[in-house]
């Protein structure tokens, strides 16, 4: 997929483009979507000019693993991960057939179509990242106030349902429940919040039973009439922070099976979190796809197919 030279930046398949994301592509095909996952890697709200060898594996195929996972507890969007591209044909919208490159296998997924409610759902179970440091500042996360007292990396007293917007250029933004329940609906606002913590709450007993803690994690969801369904990704390195247990320590960072170093390199780097981001150096670039696939094999006990 040629990761290592910064292609892969986008997939370009001759089927009605639905929508580019930083990481996925998004295709119309018929009545569902084919969900593309690339090896593009964003980090502060800015896509990176270089891919991540697999990445688009270890997302398409961890979150499928959730899904699947989680599908009695929340319904979700997932039809069928393509494991055989030449499946693809059933659902051709197009007279003429072409061949699928074999990229697909592995990194791509059907799914159902929704209404997007553009917010991300943000569940944090551990206090770290943008919480510590607004905790340090007043006491507070997100507009709940926390004990005095708490250690960066402490488990929380309970797991905080943090919503932000979602913006499609620049960063997303905090919001209370009360601003979100003006946004969208004061009952799905609380049918959201009951929702993703349900499911973060399941992923993490399963994952600690792995010996991998889910520090925080985001979820989008949709609507089928007024069905709810999780959607997009879920509980991956891009969207969830994972720290070994044997190595966790309260009153610092942590080692993490997700993109934090990513994060801490371009910190250190002096780049002021604007588009362009600077390239990574190789080292980082392979340390990236390696804690992907060992995040995807501890959580999953299977080995990456691609």
């Amino acid at each position: 997929m040629g990761a290592e030279s910064g292609i892969l930046l986008k997939t370009d398949l001759p089927l009605p483009l639905f929508v580019r994301g930083k990481v996925r592509d998004t295709y119309e095909l018929g009545e569902m979507l084919l969900v593309v996952a690339s090896d593009r890697i964003s980090a502060f709200d800015v896509v990176l000019p270089c891919g991540i060898p697999d990445k688009g594996n270890v997302l398409n195929q961890l979150s499928a693993f959730w899904f699947k996972k989680t599908k009695n507890l929340v319904p979700n969007h997932l039809v069928e991960t393509i494991d055989d591209v030449t499946r693809l044909d059933e659902y051709l919208p197009l007279k003429k057939k072409f061949t699928y490159p074999e990229y697909l296998k592995g990194r791509s997924m059907l799914v159902k179509k929704v209404a997007r409610i553009n917010v991300e759902c943000v569940v944090r179970g551990y206090l770290s990242g943008s919480a510590w440091a607004e905790y340090q500042k007043s006491g507070t996360v997100c507009g709940y106030t926390l004990p005095k007292g708490l250690k960066e990396s402490q488990e929380l007293p309970e797991p905080l349902f943090t919503p932000t917007t979602k913006a499609e250029t620049g960063h997303d933004q905090p919001l209370t429940m009360e601003q979100l329940k003006e946004l969208i609906d004061r009952t799905l606002a609380e049918d959201i919040k009951q929702a993703s913590l349900t499911v973060y709450n399941y992923a993490r007993e399963y994952a600690r039973a792995r010996g991998i803690i889910i520090a925080d994690t985001k979820m989008e969801f949709g609507l089928v009439g007024n069905k709810l369904i999780l959607i997009d990704e879920l509980l991956t390195p891009d969207s969830s922070r994972f720290w070994d247990i044997k190595q966790y320590k309260v009153g610092q960072s942590q080692p993490s099976y997700d993109k934090q170093p990513v994060r801490d390199w371009l910190v250190k780097s002096g780049w002021n979190k604007e588009p362009p981001a600077p390239k990574l150096p190789p080292e980082v670039v392979s340390l990236i796809s390696k804690i992907y696939r060992q995040a995807y094999e501890r959580l999953t006990g299977e080995k990456l197919d691609c």
